[in-house]
């Protein structure tokens, strides 16, 4: 018997249209793997800037929303100084202006020059501020849910929306600080911060449904407020990076508000934020007033 038999196999041409066909197919393998962890990252870039703009909306909302309370009939109202003249203040200037505070000349709302971020204040009856200090009222020093005329402060530092409460009671001169006035970071990686305030007329808009008749800047509320106005609602814009490596080329522009057009230098994920606060206190207030 032959011990050698023919031996069948591929031809080196065969050989090398298989290399070839599993090359392709590796290369598209790769390629949808590729798309895939990018498509990965940004969703989770999405995501990020959803979450952060939903949360500050919602924090910057629940401190804003009772702007302009003061409720002479509350007990736990501390009575330590004329309450009805600080009534009187804090429903006439729940937005205080720079130079309403006899104690705090350069308190106020400021608008920030060209595309640069502004800065809010608001004033309200609270038992704390916005930090969670209570400067000194409550226990151990005074009764438990003890409340008090509170300044709270938020403005852009670098990149980090901060928030910094006053007893507002020493601001208008009439005690002295027990806490110090240092900031406390709400978001970081926040680009822009705009505000616009939302003022009502009685004469203007010829009712007394305390509506905003428009919404203007921080530097022309002054006049606005001492020929009468009264600020109803607040409205805000922030601009958020995302929290990823992302790259994104070219970067849109982004218009916040009445602003300038902003275009970040940052080739990354950028999202814009909007919302308009109705301020209800000051609306009540405003709705008691003679036309």
């Amino acid at each position: 018997m032959n011990i050698y038999s023919k031996q069948g196999g591929f031809s080196l041409i065969e050989l090398m249209i298989s290399l070839v066909l599993g090359l392709v197919v590796s290369a598209a393998v790769v390629q949808v793997m590729v798309s895939n962890n990018s498509t990965e990252r940004l969703n989770r870039s999405i995501a990020s800037a959803q979450e952060n703009g939903r949360f500050i909306i919602a924090r910057l909302r629940n401190d804003l929303i009772m702007t302009g309370r003061y409720d002479m009939l509350r007990p736990e109202l501390n009575k330590d100084v004329d309450i009805v003249i600080e009534a009187a203040f804090v429903h006439n200037n729940p937005i205080p202006v720079v130079g309403d505070f006899s104690s705090g000349l350069t308190k106020g709302v400021i608008e920030g020059g060209g595309t640069a971020s502004d800065t809010l204040m608001v004033s309200l009856q609270a038992r704390k501020d916005c930090r969670g200090a209570t400067h000194g009222y409550g226990p151990p020093f005074g009764p438990i849910n003890e409340e008090f005329m509170v300044v709270n402060e938020y403005f852009l530092e670098g990149t980090s929306l901060k928030c910094r409460g006053f007893d507002g009671r020493v601001l208008r001169g009439h005690k002295v600080a027990v806490e110090d006035d240092s900031a406390y970071t709400l978001l970081d990686d926040v680009t822009s911060f705009q505000v616009q305030y939302g003022i009502t007329d009685n004469i203007a808009s010829e009712d007394n449904s305390a509506r905003p008749v428009k919404f203007i800047d921080a530097d022309t509320l002054g006049a606005e407020k001492a020929a009468g106005a009264l600020v109803v609602a607040i409205r805000i814009a922030l601009l958020l990076k995302a929290d990823s490596d992302v790259l994104i080329n070219p970067v849109p522009e982004f218009k916040l508000l009445n602003e300038e057009p902003i275009q970040p230098s940052e080739k990354r994920l950028y999202k814009q934020f909007e919302t308009t606060i109705t301020l209800r206190n000051s609306k009540n207030f405003a709705r008691s007033r003679n036309i």
